[in-house]
């Protein structure tokens, strides 16, 4: 049987291979440890579950009494800034009237008015001010008499006592007497006005400073009801804080509520305000009363509402919060903490069903992915080596990853770039022999073509002056002349890149050096419609170069550019430093290159002029090369061309 399913195995391919070997070894563990960890993970359910919400329950109760306590605090706050303003007001209206007090005293002591009057002005502008809704401005002498007051005025109340019994008259006397000149001082005591209906006393302070040129203490006094203590304003923020608390739901039906320690509900979505002190669960334990009595802690007992068929076990976190006397409740029924935890069941159930499932079918998917990984890169090796083996040997194979696969990559990779370099090298050998055998060439080519050209060109310069121009053989003189001289430039660009000389390398201004050819080059007959634009960079070191050779590879590019401009255009020559290189740029806008000829115009004997013998450019490169530089060129056609020659400010010695 074994032998049979390994041959049925041999003839599948690489992909269904990894299927029927992997699938088993992934379903099978899956469905034991599955069984398992569903068992275990059931049975931890309940008690996760149930840990968690009792620490939401925690959470909710804490978070209460965060509220409670960032409301106490806020109007704690809110009284204290409320109070040391109304302090300031009181003792603002106490000097007004001590002032008062003082000009009238010095009108008195200048003659102009009588002391009786002095003190009708004063008693007069005391009256008339009103502090608050209910308080008002009095004097009094050291020994109790009231000098002003609006009701009581002329009376002595030394021996009057506040709502708790204290001297309070006696005890602001004996303090503004013991004041230091311009101090305000304050007094805070209980007192039931029956004059204005007061069925319970009120807190009222006073602030006052004495005036010792008529052993008056002048207070300005109101109710802190009516200045620091807006309870309106309190209790409806008490009431919104208690709606945001009954808004907040603790599982589906469990809520927050809270009492104070005699079982008042204070907070409660829905008995608010009634007292359940003596209330009972269903097995009759007074669970409020607990509750009350130990202010912190966790109860549970069984609870029966309303539409309920069966009592249900309810927990309940309460907390103690000291400031309002209350007991923070959070509760919830049980039945709904296992909720989630017998959803966690079934959910697990159903996962160890579908779970073999779906782990198959990914099984199925990541082994044709990874038999896709492993063999396109195979495939793609392949086709690389069939390129190579065609003589494509600039084809790389893509090294994505560090494995097996990765490193076979880059080492035939390096091999290609091996066998490239010595395709390479061969071919310079070949050059610089063919170089070599066209610098001898040239020579012999240089003296025996020149010579005869010589006396060519000089026959047709003495046959060009005996006749003139109107004769028909003119022409043909002058056509003879200027072919001649055509070949002669041949022969000697031939020669200058057969045997470009070493460059004698000498630092100078590039600057300079541009400028002068620029004024050279515009002399001639090609730039005469051509627009020459100077841009300069003025931080540009000296640049070791050979001033002559340079000077040619500048005159070849200006005279190119304005070749490729025969209706005139504009020519911009910038230097610039880019890093460790000096930039010398050429930009035109003439009639640009084709990206076909772009490729080879660097080539010898590659022209796109007419007349052109195709090795100027190649001389320039030779030059720039030899110099430890680049030249690069970017053209479009019909927009113009921008060549770049790169040279190092500190170049290599060798």
């Amino acid at each position: 049987m074994s032998r049979y399913l390994f041959r049925f195995i041999k003839k599948l391919s690489l992909r269904w291979k990894m299927v029927v070997l992997v699938m088993p070894l992934v379903i099978i563990p899956i469905i034991l440890v599955g069984s398992v960890i569903g068992v275990i993970a059931s049975r931890q359910a309940y008690l996760g579950v149930t840990q968690t919400s009792k620490a939401d329950l925690e959470h909710m109760a804490d978070f209460t009494l965060d509220l409670l306590n960032s409301h106490h605090q806020q109007f704690q706050v809110y009284r204290q800034d409320k109070r040391e303003s109304f302090k300031k007001d009181l003792a603002t209206l106490t000097d007004i009237a001590y002032n008062l007090a003082d000009s009238q005293k010095h009108l008195f002591q200048d003659g102009h008015i009588t002391l009786e009057s002095a003190k009708a002005e004063v008693k007069e502008g005391l009256r008339k001010v009103n502090v608050g809704e209910s308080g008002y401005l009095f004097a009094i002498t050291s020994k109790g008499d009231l000098e002003v007051h609006v009701a009581r005025e002329g009376e002595n109340i030394l021996d009057e006592q506040d709502e708790c019994g204290r001297y309070f008259i006696r005890e602001m006397i004996q303090s503004a007497l013991q004041s230091d000149p311009g101090e305000v001082r304050y007094i805070i005591y209980p007192w039931r006005n029956a004059i204005l209906g007061d069925t319970n006393p009120r807190r009222k302070i006073a602030a006052y400073r004495y005036f010792p040129e008529c052993d008056w203490v002048i207070a300005a006094s109101s109710y802190l009801e009516e200045t620091y203590e807006d309870l309106a304003f309190e209790t409806r923020s008490l009431e919104e804080l208690k709606k945001k608390i009954n808004a907040k739901k603790v599982g589906l039906t469990g809520y927050i509520f809270g009492m104070d320690s005699k079982g008042n509900f204070k907070i409660h979505p829905e008995a608010e305000g009634q007292n359940f002190f003596d209330a009972t669960d269903f097995k009759g334990n007074a669970f409020i009363r607990e509750m009350c009595e130990k202010k912190n802690g966790w109860i549970r007992y069984p609870w029966k509402n309303p539409g309920d068929t069966a009592p249900r076990m309810k927990i309940v976190r309460y907390a103690y919060f000291e400031p309002w006397d209350w007991i923070v409740a959070v509760g919830s029924y049980e039945d709904e903490f296992y909720r989630e935890a017998n959803l966690i069941k079934w959910r697990i159930v159903t996962t160890m069903l579908l779970l073999p499932f779906i782990v198959g079918l990914v099984a199925v998917s990541l082994v044709f992915v990874a038999s896709k990984i492993l063999t396109e890169p195979i495939n793609h090796m392949i086709g690389v080596i069939r390129k190579v083996k065609g003589g494509r040997m600039d084809e790389q194979m893509d090294v994505e990853t560090s494995d097996e696969l990765g490193e076979l990559a880059a080492t035939f990779n390096h091999m290609t770039r091996i066998i490239k370099s010595n395709q390479e090298m061969e071919a310079t050998l070949a050059q610089q022999g063919k170089m070599a055998s066209l610098g001898v060439l040239s020579s012999g080519v240089a003296h025996e073509i020149n010579n005869p050209l010589g006396v060519i060109l000089g026959y047709a310069s003495y046959l060009e002056k005996k006749i003139g121009p109107e004769d028909p053989t003119y022409n043909f003189i002058h056509e003879i002349k200027r072919e001649s001289k055509r070949c002669k430039k041949i022969v000697q660009d031939l020669l200058s890149y057969a045997r470009t000389p070493k460059p004698s390398m000498e630092e100078a201004d590039v600057n300079d050096l541009l400028s002068q050819i620029v004024d050279f080059a515009a002399n001639h007959t090609d730039m005469h419609n051509v627009e020459v634009v100077k841009e300069f960079a003025t931080d540009l070191p000296p640049v070791r170069l050979d001033g002559d050779q340079m000077r040619q590879v500048a005159i070849n590019l200006i005279l190119n550019a304005g070749a490729a401009m025969e209706d005139g255009g504009r020519l911009v020559v910038r230097t610039a430093r880019e890093g460790k290189d000096a930039l010398l740029v050429f930009r035109d806008d003439g009639a640009g290159i084709a990206p076909e000829d772009l490729e080879r115009i660097f080539e010898p004997f590659f022209t796109t002029k007419a007349r052109g013998t195709g090795l100027g450019l190649a001389i320039t490169k030779q030059i720039v090369e030899q110099h430890q530089g680049r030249i690069e060129m970017e053209s479009t056609v019909g927009q113009g061309t921008t060549v770049t020659v790169r040279l190092p400010l500190e170049p290599e010695d060798f």
